[in-house]
């Protein structure tokens, strides 16, 4: 008996080094971030960090809300242009069935070509605007066209293929047709000039504004944000909404997405997650705008699940006029370590708000329901995948923030994925001015910036009040961009604030100057290496982060606060008064309230336009060949894990696993081919 325990524990004993060793084998392999590289483009891989700390119910849940947040890839591409899935269809079917020479150049342009409408969701660039042009010919596209199988070639009923070449080929090669997806420029019809589908031919903007006007009540408290989730087209002449609803507009992708959510529903993890759950497949099958800000105030109130979800037409970046808004999916759970800190951040609120520099009676008298969280994203979806936010605060609008609250997140994984993938990129060396910066961006970049991305979501979005009669789109094409500047202006201001070291979210007086300097640089300099020569600053947050940093430039020009130099012949950015920036923010961060709360579309335009869209053209030329010799990818977006469910023979989830094995190409051809449901035009 004695030998028999022996030689069982000898057993046990190798069984266990065998596990220890092929355990440290996995650990010994480096987790991969960085996927591939193309146009300016470089796409990325996040890892789901403690994803098997879940249990199976959380997992099970996991699984059906990433179900949901994939069957409405069709619609982003949909609302991006009305060709988009036409586009996308025709490219798939000549990359899935080409048999010609894949050396060729004008081969390996299309390919480039197609994985640029795959990260953009469609034939324009996600933050430039402007649509990208084909690097291959058209003589090419033709002759693949013509040589698929005619049921391959995403016609119109009855259309024949030479006709269809006819209608998509301008699309395509045609620099001036469909131009910009999202036009602001000063003077301009921005309607009409916007090449997005959220409005139907012949429409104009002011025919927009007069529609919408009409709706809002007077003196109504409780808004719902009418135009939110519907297609603006005229119907003989007069003018009428296609909500995007279960039998109505996008029906095919919301009827599959409402399956999810009430597969979703059986696997909550209690009664307040469930009924938010609930909610929204309410929601999506009636259309109806009052049933989402139900489902908005309940997800607020929703702040014991470890589990969550944003699932809906959310953000209105992609609509000149900020009204329609674009459909995005993002499913996460609770980073618990990281939240302790913006748990911190969040019961401070008021502290925050009542020490702002705002005057007084733009300021919040009481600070309601801001729930504040770090999270590890499981899913990305719709308009946040490839390309996804790095924090988050929502609802948008601004009657449930003041009554009931917010929620604020910071993804952890995705800016860890960020900062692990540009390790040993040179970029610092390269532009950063000064040992003293390049030290302390090294120490506390990363810790800062994950602050200032708390700070603009969970207190900056949450902060300040409209005055009496004021609404959200009375800034009209300026409100992202001051909306975003006013976030930012807040974090900027805090973060050199003596209360950070007080809540211990940082341990050194200096260590805020590493966000400041990263700011300053990114608003005047290195965010050009994403605009095109020739081209001025389209994209909201874009032209935020330049307001800011050449309003500081200039304001402060006269003490040589921020200064513009020349070192070994290259631009760089000094920063001679950390405490006297620090004021110009706090300056800035006034007026921007007093803009924002007043309604000043004047002053919103002035501030835009004067500091945010102008690029000088010398220095741009500089930062993109500067950025070209470092071979860093301006832009960044991930692939998704892939999810395997288990299930019993009653068909519930019993166990989920989580690879991270696919490319770039193989997920976005499978998300093509399992999770397209929607007609290929608006007919």
């Amino acid at each position: 008996m004695k030998k028999l325990t022996l030689m069982m524990t000898l057993m046990i004993g190798l069984s266990c080094t065998q596990q220890k060793k092929e355990q440290a084998a996995t650990e010994a392999v480096p987790f991969n971030y960085n996927v591939e590289q193309f146009a300016d483009l470089g796409v990325l891989r996040y890892q789901v960090t403690d994803f098997d700390s879940l249990t199976v119910q959380q997992k099970a849940l996991v699984y059906c809300l990433q179900e949901a947040a994939l069957w409405g890839r069709d619609i982003i591409f949909a609302q991006n242009n009305r060709y988009n899935l036409a586009v996308r269809r025709t490219l798939e079917a000549i990359y899935t069935n080409y048999k010609g020479d894949k050396n060729s150049e004008d081969y390996k342009n299309f390919v480039v070509y197609l994985k640029r409408v795959w990260f953009s969701d469609g034939i324009h660039h996600h933050y430039g605007e402007e649509k990208f042009a084909p690097g291959f010919s058209e003589d090419f596209f033709t002759a693949q066209v013509k040589a698929l199988k005619s049921s391959l070639v995403p016609t119109r009923q009855g259309q024949s293929v030479d006709d269809f070449l006819k209608e998509i080929t301008p699309v395509i090669f045609n620099p001036e047709l469909f131009a910009k997806k999202v036009n602001q420029d000063k003077g301009i019809d921005v309607i009409v000039e916007s090449a997005n589908n959220y409005y139907g031919d012949g429409i104009t903007q002011d025919e927009v504004k007069a529609f919408y006007d009409k709706m809002k009540a007077a003196n109504d408290e409780h808004p719902v944000p009418y135009g939110l989730n519907s297609r603006l087209v005229k119907k003989d002449g007069v003018l009428t909404e296609e909500v995007c609803k279960v039998g109505g507009l996008y029906s095919a992708a919301l009827e599959k997405i409402v399956f999810w959510l009430k597969e979703a529903s059986k696997y909550a993890e209690n009664e307040q997650q469930k009924k938010v759950i609930d909610l929204l497949a309410e929601y999506y099958e009636t259309g109806s705008l009052a049933k989402y800000d139900e489902y908005s105030i309940e997800w607020v109130a929703d702040v014991n699940s470890l589990v969550d979800f944003v699932n809906g037409f959310t953000e209105t970046y992609g609509d000149a006029l900020g009204i329609k808004a674009s459909w995005e999916s993002i499913v996460n759970f609770k980073d618990l370590k990281n939240t302790a800190l913006t748990k911190i951040i969040s019961e401070n609120a008021q502290w925050f708000e009542d020490h702002s520099p705002v005057l007084p009676k733009y300021k919040k008298k009481q600070v309601k329901g801001i729930s504040a969280k770090a999270i590890t994203a499981a899913i990305l979806g719709g308009d946040c995948y490839p390309t996804t936010p790095i924090g988050i605060n929502l609802p948008n609008s601004n009657w449930i923030r003041k009554e009931h609250g917010s929620k604020s997140v910071t993804i952890t994984n995705i800016t860890d994925a960020y900062d692990k993938a540009a390790a040993g990129s040179g970029f610092n060396d390269e532009f950063v001015c000064c040992d003293y910066e390049k030290e302390l961006m090294k120490k506390y970049g990363s810790q800062t910036d994950n602050l200032h991305t708390d700070l603009h979501e969970c207190l900056g979005h949450a902060s300040g009040q409209l005055m009496p009669g004021v609404g959200d789109k009375d800034l009209n094409v300026y409100h992202s961009s001051i909306e975003e500047s006013r976030a930012d202006l807040f974090a900027l201001y805090y973060i050199a604030d003596d209360k950070m070291l007080e809540l211990g979210l940082l341990d050194n007086p200096e260590a805020y100057k590493a966000e400041y300097y990263k700011y300053m640089m990114n608003g005047l300099m290195t965010q050009l290496s994403r605009i095109e020569p020739g081209k001025q600053i389209e994209e909201a947050h874009m032209r935020n982060r330049s307001m800011i940093a050449h309003w500081a430039l200039e304001h402060g020009a006269k003490d040589k606060v921020v200064e513009l130099v020349k070192k070994d012949g290259k631009t760089v950015v000094v920063i001679n008064d950390y405490a006297a920036l620090r004021k110009l923010f706090g300056q800035l961060l006034a007026e921007v309230q007093r803009v924002k709360s007043e309604g000043d579309f004047k002053g919103a335009q002035t501030l835009v336009e004067t500091y945010g869209v102008k690029v000088d053209p010398v220095l741009h030329k500089e930062v993109k060949e500067r950025y070209e010799k470092l071979g860093i990818a301006p832009y960044k977006g991930f692939v998704n894990p892939v999810y395997t469910a288990s299930k019993d023979k009653q068909g519930n989830i019993t166990d989920v696993k989580i690879s991270y094995n696919e490319g770039y190409a193989e997920q976005m051809l499978r998300y093509s081919k399992d999770y397209s449901p929607l007609p290929t035009y608006d007919e």
